[in-house]
């Protein structure tokens, strides 16, 4: 059984191009930062959660809700082609902070949040919004049409990742996440109005001063998430062949 299944819809990627020594406190034991073509990247990620449910059970209040997550991309060492993301911090409304994000935390030793937030999806216009000390927005109104991004393009680098990694006190947790190839589009038209430093803390201060190197939407597709296992490659505890829960 996996431990999460929904529908991500409407995803927007702004993404940054950084430099690396602004991720490697970040980065979980036994994993490299990912680069394209030399480059680094940040990306600012929001979307919605439709029809979720956790072990195969539709939780009441916890079915459909926005989330927007600060994340960096990274490959185990060794393991050049599994392609994988790790989160700085995940934003999810506060009416579901006792389920998925309580869980999530737990388990996967994520770094889920809950603050005040909104979305409105049209047709062609998309926005996300949430509040901490300040109002913060991303707002998108794309003009092109979707497709398949081409073979190793920087749309196929930002969307496609099927692995995620977090630290834990013991060690470095994976898991996998399972979707088919997403259709995207580059976004011209955006707004981007985000208090970095206020949201993520004064260490990444500095995305408040520079422009994306892109921003993208994907129309999303259902998902699922395994249960987290310890990263093999690295000295965890006993049972690192085996998954973190007991079934």
């Amino acid at each position: 059984m996996k431990f999460l299944k929904a529908k991500w819809e409407h995803l927007l990627f702004v993404n940054y191009e950084v430099p690396p020594e602004a991720l490697q406190p970040y980065v979980p034991k036994g994993t490299v930062i990912d680069v394209y073509e030399g480059r680094v990247f940040l990306s600012l990620v929001a979307f919605m959660f439709e029809r979720t449910r956790v072990l195969g059970i539709r939780v009441p209040f916890h079915v459909r809700f926005e989330e927007v997550n600060l994340r960096f991309y990274v490959i185990p060492e060794g393991e050049p082609t599994k392609r994988s993301v790790t989160f700085i911090k995940e934003i999810v409304p506060r009416s579901v902070r006792f389920g998925v994000p309580l869980i999530a935390n737990s388990l996967f030793n994520e770094n889920y949040i809950s603050l005040p937030m909104s979305h409105e999806n049209g047709q062609t216009h998309h926005t996300y919004s949430w509040t901490n000390q300040v109002q913060n927005s991303l707002t998108c109104h794309r003009t092109r049409p979707l497709s398949i991004p081409p073979v190793a393009s920087i749309s196929e680098f930002i969307t496609e990742h099927y692995w995620g990694y977090s630290k834990a006190k013991m060690g470095t947790l994976e898991y996998r996440v399972e979707h088919p190839q997403w259709s995207v589009c580059e976004v011209d038209d955006y707004q981007v109005s985000v208090d970095f430093a206020a949201t993520y803390g004064s260490h990444f201060g500095f995305l408040n001063d520079i422009q994306p190197f892109s921003v993208l939407y994907a129309e999303g597709s259902d998902v699922s998430v395994s249960f987290p296992k310890w990263l093999r490659s690295q000295s965890g505890p006993k049972s690192q062949e085996r998954d973190f829960l007991v079934r």
